[in-house]
């Protein structure tokens, strides 16, 4: 099969290579992969920014396929069904941090395209017990995006503690930020973009945002929360300064720059907080899954063949993606 490796983490390196379909172990199921999203953590490993946890990793945490092979012990999906394999692949489930639902801060877990092979492929496997249904009628190419870009964001977003019919803003304005952007309108919220590009403005104005401008000028009118999705640790300040009094910065990525020195006057008094987010739980999939189609979360997608995976991730890097990447077989 077709899979693409990040051999030497460096300036996006990922290297082409034809590999035997792996086989699924007991409690595990083999999907043959109809999309996979590009996420920017896939960008980070490649470029090195993210230490590599084994060598020659399958990179793609937003895969969705049909499953084509089942192991012996494995029950819970049938050959045939539509799955969705996410960035958290397994937990040891017994320690403190499991048992008391906050299985992403385990200290065992382990993670797709980074602990063990993902979607840049014609094929990928999964222990059933970490795998999400996937609707029929749901396009495999819109599916993708929510399965990292849609799950993290939604944590993120919760994270941030917006009021019901809040201020919030969003500092950077790709796949994850687009789908907050869609269920915080949804919520109520006055949206607030802040990035560099003129298309990703115009998409956030497109899905309702309130506002789309440069992060340097600032938002409109004062935030009671703010996400920052763009690894920029600048933005940081920039952010909190932008807060009334009480709220709340949750920064999503895995990856940051370092943030510059803080003036606790002007950026963190008066109540201010930052919040970091590590992964997902299943339970934050499940709800997010639910909610997205409840309310109508509809991804911009900007479709690429699998064959063409190295050129998508350059084109991440160079921010010529609008909304999110997908990978096609």
């Amino acid at each position: 099969m077709l899979a693409w490796i990040v051999d030497q983490p460096g300036a996006g390196s990922l290297r082409r290579v034809d590999r035997q379909p792996p086989e699924p172990e007991a409690n595990e199921v083999r999907i043959r992969v109809e999309a996979c999203g590009v996420c920017r953590t896939d960008l980070h490993l490649a470029d090195g920014d993210l230490p590599p946890r084994r060598p020659r990793t399958v990179p793609g945490h937003e895969v969705v396929g049909i499953v084509d092979a089942v192991g012996a012990a494995a029950r819970r999906f049938a050959i045939g069904d539509r799955i969705g394999i996410a960035w958290l692949r397994g937990t040891c489930g017994a320690c403190r941090f499991c048992r008391t639902g906050r299985e992403n801060l385990c200290r065992s877990a382990v993670f797709t395209g980074w602990d063990a092979d993902g979607g840049y492929a014609e094929a990928a496997v999964v222990d059933e017990a970490y795998a999400y249904r996937i609707p029929a009628e749901l396009p495999a190419m819109r599916a993708a995006p929510l399965l990292c870009a849609g799950i993290v964001g939604y944590r993120a977003y919760r994270r941030a503690l917006l009021p019901p019919g809040g201020r919030l803003g969003i500092y950077g304005f790709g796949a994850s930020a687009h789908l907050v952007a869609q269920l915080a309108v949804v919520e109520g919220a006055r949206v607030h973009v802040l990035t560099r590009s003129s298309s990703a403005r115009r998409l956030a104005l497109s899905l309702g945002a309130a506002s789309a401008g440069p992060a340097e000028d600032g938002p409109p009118e004062p935030l009671d929360s703010a996400v920052i999705f763009a690894p920029a640790g600048e933005l940081v300040p920039l952010a909190l300064r932008a807060l009334d009094p009480g709220g709340t910065v949750a920064i999503a990525g895995i990856y940051l720059t370092d943030i510059p020195s803080l003036n606790y006057e002007a950026e963190l008094f008066e109540e201010k907080q930052v919040r970091s987010v590590t992964a997902n739980t299943r339970a934050d999939g499940e709800e997010f899954l639910r909610l997205a189609a409840a309310v109508g979360v509809a991804p911009t997608v900007d479709v690429r063949p699998l064959a063409a995976a190295d050129v998508a991730l350059a084109d991440l890097s160079a921010g010529r993606v609008t909304g999110a990447a997908v990978l096609v077989p």
